[in-house]
């Protein structure tokens, strides 16, 4: 007789049983699931702008037409006297012949300008100021900067984001929507116990309180299963953009986040309960 008045102490209302725990805890593991890739996802997109940002930023070609030795050589030393150059490196023609052999194929013959290689020391520096220094120097040499292609992966990266942002809303709406389904089916399974105790003169905050840490307790514990589920899934797609990212798949996950999904889906379902068994009790005659 001992144990059964110690659990109805603990649990006065029964609340192990009238929420349903092994599927409030699955529905949050899949909605949890989504969360991860969602967040993973935005990061990864990110991180991937911004490394190729970066690099096309600071990548500008220097093209000298009529490469002969004075003409290369003046070019390089405009470039290399210039603060914003951090790094002037011609390219072989070897080398570009053999880049352009798809595109050329069989005529090899025909003159191909000069390249240089530049890397800016500072990404804000103008190539267009740059281009016109060079070709005060050396006539009709030109600059190419790759500024298109920044905008435009700033602009993808922008837009998976908020996509992101917009998939993390939808589960934290889903999952709310699901908490407070489950608590009014508890309350309606535990309707007489939840009036008897509110007519002994237990508040609405106590009443509430109890559905609310239930709920939360089943709902972290969702959210983490969910979330290591998908953990090798996302260590997979890290391994695959790690090339691209300079990162190994475990370092470019970003912890932090995924560290917060139970928490976050904790504090959803403790608001999203709190919420129903306050406007339940309202309603009560």
């Amino acid at each position: 007789m001992a144990e059964p008045r110690r659990r109805l102490a603990r649990d006065p209302l029964g609340l192990r049983k009238a929420l349903a725990d092994r599927l409030l805890i699955g529905l949050v593991a899949a909605m949890a699931l989504l969360a991860a890739l969602a967040l993973a996802g935005r990061d990864g997109a990110n991180r991937l702008a911004q490394r190729w940002r970066e690099g096309a930023q600071a990548a500008v070609t220097v093209q000298v037409p009529q490469p002969d030795a004075a003409r290369m050589e003046r070019a390089l030393a405009v470039l290399r006297a210039l603060p914003e150059v951090a790094e002037a490196t011609p390219v072989d023609p070897a080398r570009m012949a053999e880049l352009l052999r798809p595109w050329l194929g069989g005529a090899q013959s025909l003159p191909l300008p000069g390249v240089i290689e530049l890397r800016l020391a500072d990404l804000s520096a103008d190539a267009v100021l740059i281009g016109d220094r060079v070709a005060e120097e050396v006539p009709g040499a030109v600059t190419e900067a790759h500024g298109v292609w920044v905008a435009h992966l700033s602009a993808l990266a922008t837009a998976v984001q908020g996509v992101a942002l917009a998939v993390l809303a939808l589960v934290a709406a889903v999952a709310a929507a699901v908490v407070a389904v489950a608590v009014r089916a508890g309350l309606s399974a535990r309707r007489d116990a939840v009036l008897v105790l509110h007519g002994l003169g237990a508040t609405d905050a106590e009443i509430a309180r109890r559905f609310a840490g239930r709920a939360a307790w089943l709902v972290g514990l969702g959210a983490a299963g969910g979330t290591m589920l998908g953990l090798p899934a996302l260590a997979g797609l890290a391994r695959l953009a790690g090339p691209l990212a300079g990162e190994t798949s475990w370092h470019a996950l970003p912890w932090l986040e995924l560290a917060a999904v139970p928490l976050a889906a904790a504090a959803v379902g403790w608001i999203a309960s709190q919420a129903t068994v306050r406007l339940w009790l309202r309603q009560l005659p």
